[in-house]
């Protein structure tokens, strides 16, 4: 076992955040700090912060939509997005169009459906394949859009505010689903969920703080505590 924690230890950083600043064009305020963050395994990790702190930039810079005014960001994962509202994400039709679209390979027909229905089934809309998209709830769409991120084999999810939009059961189905892609004992998915709800933090693996544009280190839900300092 010790063998197997060493090797983790020692495996490059699946993301690794250093000393990076980000300032909108012609401000010269930070929205983001001097941040440093790291995320070496799978799991769901977890940013909790008031609206207005910086989370959303935070990831649209790891997902490369922004660049880092100083500072680096390294990357070994396919990145996938999932943002608050999915009708600003979802283009097509019905459910097997939209997954369609996010397969970015010459596959055959049989395996087109295998996968198509795999990946729903893990996201709990096995039978959905056909169903239009206008007919979803909030919480469907959420998790057709992870659906559409497993089509297109992303390792890295990066989820901004995904259950902001939805009722107290959406929240639960979208949250449980994610929770149990990064249990996968074959092929663990590891998030970054940023969220403002504290009640959320109960499923992460480990929780970071951020406030004002600064990030704190991780933590384990069980012991984090909002800080004061930051």
């Amino acid at each position: 076992m010790s063998r197997i924690l060493d090797s983790l230890e020692q495996s490059p950083p699946l993301v690794k955040i250093k000393n990076v600043s980000f300032a909108w064009p012609e401000k010269k305020e930070n929205v983001i700090s001097k941040c440093n963050l790291s995320i070496k395994q799978s799991g769901l990790w977890m940013i909790v912060g008031k609206n207005g702190s910086g989370k959303s930039t935070f990831l649209k810079l790891i997902n490369g939509i922004l660049t880092p005014s100083t500072g680096t960001i390294n990357s070994h994962a396919r990145i996938g997005m999932v943002f608050q509202n999915p009708d600003h994400q979802i283009l097509m039709p019905n459910c097997r169009s939209e997954l369609l679209i996010n397969i970015n390979q010459k596959i055959s027909t049989k395996e087109l459906g295998r996968r198509v229905n795999n990946v729903l089934g893990k996201v709990g809309l096995t039978g959905f394949e056909k169903r239009p998209v206008y007919t979803l709830s909030g919480g469907q769409k959420q998790r057709l859009t992870i659906a559409c991120a497993l089509i297109s084999n992303k390792n890295l999810i990066l989820l901004d505010e995904p259950t902001a939009l939805l009722d107290r059961n959406s929240q639960m189905q979208v949250i449980k689903t994610i929770k149990r892609l990064t249990l996968d004992k074959k092929n663990p998915l590891t998030a970054l969920w940023i969220t403002h709800r504290h009640e959320e933090l109960h499923y992460a693996d480990e929780v970071a703080e951020m406030k004002n544009g600064t990030i704190s280190d991780w933590q384990k839900p069980s012991k984090f505590k909002y800080n004061s300092k930051l």
